[in-house]
């Protein structure tokens, strides 16, 4: 049984980052609230994410984020199980990725 994310206290924080109005606001807000680490780990989620929806191979995706086989086939089974989150997200920042 999974635990119900939805709560006032969850709402309060995401209200909070959605009220962040540029990247240097986020640098500022989640190195306080979260250890480098944390930061460290969702960032390499997310760069996994991208590479899976590339078709990249898991020995090429292990070998450029250096994330673990089991991180990658977690976020592989969030993109094919999940709540599309990976995807949406994805999809919206795609413009801004191709202009690098």
């Amino acid at each position: 049984m999974s635990k119900d994310i939805h709560t006032p206290e969850m709402d309060r924080l995401f209200d909070a980052i959605l009220s962040l109005q540029n990247r240097e606001e986020c640098y500022t807000f989640f190195e306080d609230i979260c250890t480098v680490n944390e930061l460290i780990s969702l960032a390499q989620r997310f760069e996994v994410a991208k590479m899976l929806r590339e078709k990249r191979t898991y020995l090429d995706i292990s070998e450029k984020t250096g994330a673990s086989t089991a991180t990658i086939s977690r976020v592989n089974r969030s993109l094919t199980y999940g709540n599309d989150g990976y995807d949406m997200v994805l999809e919206r920042i795609k413009d801004s990725d191709e202009h690098k």
